[in-house]
């Protein structure tokens, strides 16, 4: 039954729906209690103070669908899908809903903003979500659930802590959360993605290797409320994802790729760009001896492709063909293969890296200045 098309067409436009009504709610909303985000410093673009919690609408409408479906059609949990994922998975989301919330109405430290994540992925661990293996392209794959502690067992259900595994699982929903928080600095930009990024997932589970359609449907109901979301978070947007919402998207992304059969280099191709986007700018913010975790600046990619003379639709529109050419091609190839693609990728985007700092080198560099009129050379 849940390989039902229309089933999954019906949830899909059901999230969409419902979260572009809940996202006009939270735009009054945010906009009652003063949580807006103002047109101050640099990376600011916008001209007028946006509302934020559009985060919470997205989330709100994903698991008010999971929920109602649930309580619809009780063979979800015939698989390998358990009542403590789901538990897990909006228990995890809730936290974060509460710690982007503090945020935007009270702009929280660096120090205190990063609890809320850690404690997120902590329930996702606690709940049996986790990376037990990385695969390897050229031999058996990497082990990491070879130690194995029980800690608890409950009603019959026993609770393990396993090093390497939750370790692991915990600096990858980490680098999730992150990398859509930094990313979000252009209307629409986190927002689409999210959508290209869950619908590729869909597919994903749905192929023979995989075949999973209890995880296909929390990827097609977490894009339709993304999309729904992006109507009205598109340039110019009316509303903002915020904090909640900005690191919410990342966090279901990288929880998708773990319970879709452990897909992270999948998840790595669709987020390749930006990932590599935030590793550049956290590398560069350590060997300049500054706080990776300091206030963002306009060091990422999006906003020196803005310094070139891209529209914030051109940028944003960039970022969308980018994800979905690696992400399509991430459902093609498997193995070696994809490894190969990795690497593609990692090349593209250091091309694409020096060609932009060149060109803004050169952009930035002022005209040498004699008799008050640009010097050039000339032959006599």
């Amino acid at each position: 039954m849940l390989t039902n098309v229309v089933q999954f067409v019906t949830l899909f436009f059901l999230a969409g729906s419902l979260s572009a009504l809940l996202t006009l709610l939270t735009k009054k909303l945010a906009l009652r209690w003063g949580i807006v985000d103002q047109p101050e410093g640099q990376r600011k673009i916008h001209r007028k103070p946006i509302p934020l919690l559009g985060g919470v609408a997205v989330f709100l409408a994903f698991t008010l669908v999971l929920l109602f479906f649930l309580l619809w059609d009780d063979s979800y949990f015939t698989g390998y899908m358990l009542p403590k994922h789901i538990a897990g998975i909006i228990l995890g989301g809730l936290i974060l809903m509460v710690g982007g919330v503090l945020d935007d109405k009270y702009n929280l430290s660096p120090g205190k903003l990063i609890i809320w994540p850690v404690l997120a992925s902590l329930v996702i661990i606690t709940a049996g979500i986790g990376i037990d293996f990385i695969s390897n392209p050229f031999g058996s794959a990497f082990r990491l659930d070879l130690i194995n502690i029980e800690v608890l067992n409950w009603q019959g259900v026993p609770y393990y802590f396993t090093p390497l595994a939750d370790i692991f699982t915990l600096l990858w929903l980490l680098g999730m959360v992150y990398t859509t928080k930094l990313l979000d600095g252009l209307d629409g930009l986190v927002s689409g993605v999210t959508v290209i990024g869950a619908v590729v997932l869909f597919f994903l589970s749905l192929t023979p290797q995989v075949m999973q359609p209890e995880t296909a449907l929390l990827c097609i109901v977490l894009a339709g409320a993304a999309l729904g979301f992006l109507l009205l978070n598109f340039h110019p947007a009316r509303i903002f994802l915020g904090e909640a919402g900005s690191t919410w998207v990342g966090f279901m992304l990288g929880v998708l790729a773990i319970i879709s059969g452990g897909k992270i280099a999948t998840a790595l191709l669709i987020m390749g760009i930006p990932i590599l986007d935030v590793g550049w700018v956290i590398a560069r913010r350590l060997w300049f001896r500054q706080s990776p975790f300091k206030s963002a600046d306009r060091k990422h990619l999006h906003f020196r492709l803005l310094d070139l003379g891209f529209t914030q639709r051109g940028a944003v529109v960039f970022f969308y063909i980018v994800s979905a050419i690696f992400g399509s091609v991430a459902l093609l190839v498997e193995g070696k293969y994809k490894s190969l693609v990795l690497a593609l990728l990692f090349i593209f985007m250091f091309v694409l890296g020096m060609i932009l700092v060149l060109k803004a080198k050169r952009i930035c560099l002022p005209d040498r200045q004699v008799g008050g009129k640009s010097a050039t050379l000339t032959k006599k």
